[in-house]
């Protein structure tokens, strides 16, 4: 059966957080089912819950001077930025139901966008030091999760043409030596994030049923 996905486009982040809480929610109540959530994010930089602050190199007013929230969550990681351009796929799954220990649920993640990504011609892999998609030093996709009672949530960011300045502005995933990069500026061609996403729908079904 193909998983239960939902595109939202482009919307703020904390009503995608507060999505995620009220599916949780449902979990809880025993009315929960498997969604996998398929966005864009406002810009936005995102602190997980054993982030350092130092991260971010600039002040909060010139966050607030180029239209960026900054916003602490419950996810593992660093400080991240999110953006148009970029897609982001929460997944709010009881990994108990599905027998997935976290570690074989991350690689699963890292495994649709690295096969999405093989879609358009690039050829990425994993670093075992850091979780998420890469292409030598530089990062393509992110992954950040939260699991609570079982149930996961947060998930993973892959860049197709998202503006790469406000990565400059933090040590992305707290690595000073960490550039990020993006479909585009690897293939040098116009990618539609339409078609990335009819991509990563084909292959989170693939991969998760």
């Amino acid at each position: 059966m193909a998983e239960q996905i939902q595109q939202l486009g482009l919307i703020a982040y904390q009503s995608a957080h507060a999505l995620q809480m009220e599916l949780l929610r449902r979990w809880k109540n025993k009315t929960g089912q498997d969604v996998f959530l398929i966005l864009q994010h406002t810009p936005v930089l995102t602190l997980g819950r054993h982030a350092n602050a130092g991260n971010i190199m600039v002040s909060r007013g010139f966050l607030e001077r180029h239209g960026v929230e900054l916003v602490k969550n419950e996810r593992g990681g660093e400080v991240t930025y999110h953006g148009p351009g970029q897609i982001i796929c929460y997944p709010v799954i009881n990994l108990r139901e599905r027998r997935l220990s976290v570690g074989e649920y991350v690689s699963r993640l890292e495994q649709v966008m690295m096969d999405v990504v093989a879609d358009f011609g690039i050829c990425s892999s994993r670093n075992s030091k850091n979780h998420g998609i890469w292409l030598g030093k530089q990062k393509l996709g992110s992954v950040g999760i939260a699991v609570r009672h079982g149930i996961s949530y947060h998930g993973l960011a892959l860049n197709v043409d998202p503006d790469l300045e406000p990565f400059s502005w933090i040590n992305p995933c707290g690595m000073s030596d960490v550039t990020m990069t993006s479909m585009e500026e690897i293939t040098r061609e116009r990618i539609q994030v339409e078609d990335v996403e009819s991509s990563m729908i084909h292959h989170i079904n693939r991969v998760f049923s």
